[in-house]
């Protein structure tokens, strides 16, 4: 069973903090080392576009399931 692990990040000079499950956090953070980005960059680039009504932790959830689903096919 995953549990779900809280976590902070600075972004945009700001702190702020998400929850995932360990699955996704690590393919998150593999997310991130593919691209050569910060793990605080991505976060930011996931939560700029995510919709407002959207929370940060679901934001970064769907995100890595698109990007699951990308490679997939």
């Amino acid at each position: 069973m995953a549990y779900v692990v809280k976590r902070s990040v600075t972004i945009r000079g700001h702190r702020t903090s998400f929850s995932l499950e360990q699955p996704f956090f690590d393919d998150l953070a593999g997310i991130a080392a593919t691209r050569r980005v910060s793990l605080a960059a991505l976060v930011a680039e996931v939560d700029a576009s995510r919709p407002r009504e959207a929370n940060l932790s679901s934001a970064l959830r769907v995100f890595v399931l698109h990007q699951a689903k990308a490679g997939a096919t």
